[in-house]
């Protein structure tokens, strides 16, 4: 049985998990940490540094503002610890490699099995299609605070891999000049109650090929961490990603 403790447990995604993590026969749900109460039936705390239990593993989709807390009762209690929540900064990023060293951290901007092929299909078409633009697309729900979203970031970091010279253009309002070869185009669109859609576009002459994932449910984000979690307890310290699992 995996001991499993939620940080961010009465969020939307928090929520999804809870309940994908109580119908699978190999978690168990130590506790769960959020800054808002809800009523569940485990143990809660409102930050995990107040945490007095211990689990296998920490699955975090909280807010990134909570990371120092987060970190912190992982490193004390060498608990692995997967890390779903978005919207992370440079200095933020760099504390989360930094305990890698320490404990195994699984990171990953988006938990579906499908968009992260899609990644891989991207970065082969970013290989093959010489001299086509490539925009990015991204759309979700009107609740969701960050934008654009982690995985359009991670689809355009799997395009610099290949194309390192690539500039991110976050949109084009009041731009006067034309785009530029090596732009990127990232656009976000919030309304309704869209899970998560993101298509990669690539533009030639007189030719478009487009890569799109649909997520038509959150259990997938759910289910995705949950595979990692399993995954995880049995690494060594390190930084981990969903390449690394799907290997």
């Amino acid at each position: 049985m995996l001991r499993v403790i939620i940080s961010g447990y009465s969020g939307s995604m928090g929520k999804v998990l809870t309940k994908c993590a109580n119908e699978d026969s190999e978690l168990e749900i130590v506790c769960g940490s959020s800054k808002d109460d809800l009523d569940v039936p485990f143990k809660t705390y409102h930050k995990m540094s107040e945490v007095e239990e211990l689990a296998d593993v920490i699955i975090d989709f909280s807010h990134h503002s909570t990371i120092d807390d987060t970190l912190s009762y992982a490193i004390k209690t060498k608990t692995p610890i997967v890390i779903a929540t978005t919207g992370f900064n440079e200095e933020e990023l760099e504390k989360i490699k930094k305990a890698s060293n320490i404990i195994p951290i699984f990171h990953s901007s988006n938990m579906s099995l499908g968009v992260n092929v899609l990644v891989k299909l991207v970065k082969e078409a970013a290989k093959s299609l010489n001299g086509f633009d490539i925009e990015i697309i991204e759309k979700h729900h009107n609740k969701k605070l960050d934008a654009p979203s982690g995985t359009a970031v991670m689809i355009a970091n799997g395009v610099k891999e290949v194309l390192p010279d690539s500039e991110y253009i976050y949109g084009r309002h009041g731009r006067s000049d034309k785009r530029s070869s090596n732009e990127i185009g990232i656009h976000a669109i919030r309304g309704g109650t869209i899970v998560g859609e993101h298509t990669t576009i690539f533009a030639g002459h007189d030719e478009v090929v487009e890569i799109k994932h649909s997520a038509q449910s959150k259990d997938i984000f759910a289910k995705g961490a949950i595979a990692a979690a399993k995954f995880l307890v049995k690494q060594e310290a390190g930084y981990y990603n969903m390449n690394n699992m799907l290997n």
